[in-house]
């Protein structure tokens, strides 16, 4: 799907989203992985604002998203939920920022729209301070094979439908990038992947 279909596709749903946002207050994954954000911190694809109810009010946040709409929500989500907030209406994969910009890098629920995944993953390894931290809260292929395998069959036409990949392992392409995971978990079957990461820097590659 193209870049600016998929843009509309989002721009229309956000309403929706903005919807959801007190029921996601009660959402047990999302508060377990980001009630540990702190300091700088970058969040990619910020849609609708989900995350916010979980922040701590005195980070220095920045919100990235490619549609206007989510963007416009997310500022009256900062709003209502304290939270000192940047947006920058930009595709992910489009920036750049210099190296050891952020304390914490968020995404949730991203990962199965990116063209190159893993090249995301070490945009976000040079951007991350040495001592900072990587939060991921993906879906992806379920631990069960029978319904993993349902999602392969389908993916191409929920690729098609709404621009979202059901057929990837988001821990294997995560080990295939420069990160280090600290740790991981899984939820919903397997479908729904928890992964706290650290960057990996140059020297460290060298020694």
């Amino acid at each position: 799907m193209k870049k600016e279909q998929l843009i509309q596709k989002f721009n229309k749903q956000a309403a929706k989203y903005s919807k959801e946002l007190k029921k996601q207050e009660q959402n047990k994954w999302r508060k377990q992985i980001f009630q540990s954000v702190k300091g700088k911190t970058l969040e990619v694809a910020v849609g609708a604002g989900m995350n916010f109810s979980f922040y701590p009010k005195g980070i220095e946040y920045l919100g990235v998203d490619f549609s206007p709409k989510m963007i416009e929500h997310a500022k009256e989500s900062a709003k209502k939920y304290g939270v000192k907030a940047k947006f920058i209406l930009s595709d992910v994969e489009c920036l750049d920022f210099p190296d050891n910009s952020f304390d914490t890098i968020v995404s949730s629920g991203s990962f199965c729209g990116y063209e190159n995944p893993v090249h995301v993953l070490n945009l976000f390894n040079k951007w991350c301070k040495e001592d900072g931290q990587i939060l991921l809260l993906e879906h992806g292929l379920f631990s069960v094979p029978t319904l993993a395998w349902i999602q392969k069959k389908l993916d191409k036409a929920v690729v098609n439908a709404i621009g979202c990949h059901q057929n990837r392992d988001i821990l294997e392409i995560v080990k295939q990038s420069n990160l280090i995971i600290k740790k991981h978990e899984r939820g919903i079957l397997g479908y729904l992947y928890l992964i706290w990461a650290k960057p990996q820097k140059l020297e460290q590659f060298n020694n």
